[in-house]
């Protein structure tokens, strides 16, 4: 199975990762509200939870478009070779009956 990856894209833990760290500085910080550097650590974990929102956003389109390529794949797979269809749904049906049926 062909995995599909952006060089651009980071993980969904990297960013998980980068987002904990930024809001991790933010409640170590005690300093005073009117403060500048508190200010300035706000707006960076502010920037960072909006780039991790897009990103997941992303992601979830690009999920979303591969599996619907797929469900087309499948759906084309399908009525061009109707009983091979039928025979690998049989398989797994099988495969998965004896799985169950162990005790």
């Amino acid at each position: 199975m062909a995995t599909y990856r952006d060089e651009n894209q980071t993980t969904l833990d990297d960013d998980l990762r980068m987002l904990s760290d930024t809001l991790q500085e933010v409640l170590e910080y005690s300093g005073d509200r009117a403060d500048q550097a508190y200010m300035d650590i706000k707006a960076h974990a502010e920037n960072a939870l909006k780039q991790v929102k897009s990103r997941m956003a992303d992601s979830a389109n690009s999920y979303y478009s591969r599996a619907k390529d797929l469900a087309c794949c499948t759906d084309v797979y399908v009525r061009e070779k109707p009983w091979h269809s039928v025979g690998i749904g049989a398989t797994v049906g099988l495969v998965l009956g004896l799985l169950l049926a162990r005790k």
